[in-house]
């Protein structure tokens, strides 16, 4: 290549047209198997790109980011091919590929937080360990997954706030997927008195989770006497219902439970404040 540029000044400072032509014609061959080289690459950049997104779509990966990843794998697949290219122009690349590490590197230090970011963000879509709709707790904070970007991932907190995780937070912490399952367990506590007949208190329990549309036949509730306080029997109710409607579940039971102990006269314990006046 060098010796083409040499022979091509030369010609230029001589005027000699018909030397520069048949120069030009000379390496006709050249310039075509470059040409080749990167209209091959572009070809097979779009074909790796089509493969990877049917590879993200089979996994399951949220849809938001196979075009971002398609791009960033037709660019790599791209550039070996130009690389490959000056290569057979005879331009030496080891100086390409130099600057480009170079700046790689440089870019990694001064964006390393983002580049974190980024890395966890991926992480997330890919192996999806929840998806928007999910409620989640990350131990700092717990709420339903609004949107998963690339840096950040939104949560709606059950008061209603919004609030915005960085990813890498949440991949370095441990998630409690809540609607992992389609089905979820709810663990009921109740007190009677000491005086109470415990299996008729247990049937009261279970008559009021039978009337709870939202609690599962099966499995089926099992009530079981879990703790002999200081002034009352607690016995705790191990129910199912879907996972979507916990929270209706929960607070129907609670009020299912206390109507069925009043209608059977079924004494709730609570504490009392006894005064002695002595004269």
């Amino acid at each position: 290549m060098n010796i083409f540029k040499t022979d091509l000044a030369q010609l230029i400072r001589e005027n000699d047209f018909e030397g520069i032509k048949a120069l030009i014609l000379s390496k006709m061959p050249l310039v075509a198997a470059v040409i080749g080289i990167i209209a091959l690459g572009i070809i097979i950049a779009n074909l790796i790109g089509k493969l990877v997104v049917k590879g993200l779509e089979l996994k399951g990966v949220d849809t938001s980011i196979h075009g971002f990843i398609k791009t960033i794998v037709k660019f790599a697949v791209e550039v070996i091919f130009i690389l490959s290219a000056l290569s057979t122009l005879g331009i030496d690349i080891n100086s390409f590929i130099a600057a480009i590490a170079a700046g790689g590197i440089t870019a990694g230090l001064g964006l390393q937080h983002s580049v974190s970011q980024f890395a966890s963000g991926l992480q997330i879509l890919i192996n999806h360990p929840f998806r928007s709709g999910d409620f989640i707790d990350i131990g700092s904070v717990s709420g339903t997954v609004r949107e998963i970007k690339i840096m950040y991932t939104v949560l709606i907190t059950l008061d209603n706030r919004k609030v915005i995780v960085p990813n890498s937070h949440i991949t370095d912490s441990n998630i409690i997927n809540f609607n992992a399952e389609e089905n979820r367990r709810l663990d009921l506590h109740f007190s009677i008195s000491y005086s109470e007949d415990i299996d008729r208190a247990r049937e009261a329990v279970i008559t009021a989770a039978h009337r709870c549309e939202k609690i599962l036949e099966n499995p089926e509730p099992r009530i079981a006497v879990n703790n002999h306080g200081e002034s009352s029997i607690e016995l705790i109710a191990l129910v199912w219902c879907r996972s979507v409607d916990f929270w209706d579940a929960y607070f129907s039971m609670q009020e299912n439970v206390k109507k069925e102990f009043d209608s059977q006269g079924i004494t709730i314990p609570f504490n009392q404040l006894d005064v002695h006046l002595d004269k």
